[in-house]
């Protein structure tokens, strides 16, 4: 069972004349999954504000005091990129608490798989800042919420093209929740390096790949099955969340990759399927960045496609390059982890992941 969150509350935090990020990208994502038939592949589920308790798992009290004192009602910058109207305070506040519901539905079996269509975006957050757009980090108050209902492991997987600074930060030190990003690096915000594999009680639960810009749908498919996938499978989640931004598309005005909605359809099949050996199918994306429209609701139409296909088809190992700068990245990761002592496993030399 899919469960899936689209709410007209989500285009009330209004966007500054000429700002990316903007209520039309919801809307697009929204027209293109009801063309999909979203609606006869899964239920609504309903919309509700976060808990002060689910906040307070991953962001500081403080924090989320001055918020509360500064945003609501109001319009202003919390910084030179993350702006607030007077519809944001209750837009953020239902995209974590949704975000939270889908994990807690999941891991009690009320659904399998989730999709939240939910702005502001969250993975920039950090425990006491925000930043990059974010002002609550959804993705981690899920994994959190998922934790807290019982799951013992939870995966997170971020493929926006920014990495996901807040949500590393979040779960730097916490061995249950694997983060995984692959990202345009360097870039904003200048974190994600090969090297950053986590925090002292966390070593290796944090893995990043940055891809240097031109990448293409291969190269992101080469970062998947040759880290990615075997990290993942090591770890054998109970959920796999999803970081989806799309601003990775080869025609995303703020970044210079060149992924296509077909390479985001085969990254999401590779969680799909990671999902059914190790989480009983439990896996849940939520929207991040992507700003042109046609990359970010095409791009979502797929994942809704991967979540709901009857199977998944295991998929042919990508190469990995020959030379280059995108195997420098590849093997920059690998070597990192392997000098930490905590080595991710080579995939099968030939043929099908099982």
């Amino acid at each position: 069972m899919l469960g899936y969150v689209l709410d007209e509350v989500f285009l009330h935090h209004r966007a500054p004349s000429g700002h990316p990020e903007r209520p039309a990208r919801a809307e697009a994502v929204r027209d293109a999954l009801v063309a999909a038939h979203i609606a006869e592949r899964g239920r609504q589920v309903p919309v509700r504000a976060a808990t002060d308790e689910e906040l307070a798992r991953v962001h500081d009290g403080a924090y989320l005091d001055e918020l509360a004192k500064v945003v609501p009602g109001n319009t202003g910058w919390l910084d030179a990129d993350t702006y607030y109207s007077p519809g944001t305070w209750d837009a953020a506040r239902a995209a974590a608490g949704s975000a939270s519901q889908l994990a807690i539905d999941a891991i009690d079996g009320a659904l399998q798989r989730g999709l939240a269509v939910v702005r502001p975006p969250g993975h920039h957050a950090t425990r006491e800042r925000a930043m990059g757009f974010c002002l609550f980090n959804n993705v981690a108050v899920a994994a959190a919420a998922a934790r807290a209902r019982g799951a013992g492991r939870v995966a997170i997987l971020d493929w926006d093209v920014h990495h996901g600074n807040g949500t590393q930060d979040i779960f730097w030190d916490d061995p249950s929740v694997l983060y995984l990003s692959v990202h345009q690096f360097p870039y904003y915000p200048g974190t994600g390096a090969p090297t950053e594999i986590g925090g002292a009680n966390a070593s290796g639960a944090t893995v990043n790949v940055g891809l240097p810009g031109g990448a293409t749908d291969q190269d992101y498919l080469a970062a998947f099955d040759h880290v990615f996938v075997p990290a993942l499978d090591a770890f054998r989640p109970d959920l796999v969340l999803v970081s989806a931004g799309f601003d990775a598309f080869v025609h995303d005005p703020l970044a210079g990759m060149r992924v296509t909605h077909a390479g985001f359809a085969a990254m999401a099949r590779r969680l799909r399927a990671v999902a059914d050996r190790h989480a009983e199918g439990r896996m849940i994306a939520l929207l991040e960045g992507g700003y042109d429209l046609d990359g970010v609701s095409g791009g979502m139409a797929e994942v809704l496609a991967a979540l709901t296909a009857t199977g998944v088809a295991p998929a042919p190992i990508a190469p990995l390059p020959v030379d280059g700068p995108v195997r420098g990245a590849i093997l920059a990761t690998l070597h990192a982890h392997a000098a930490a002592g905590h080595p991710i496993a080579a995939p099968p030399a030939e043929g099908a992941r099982p």
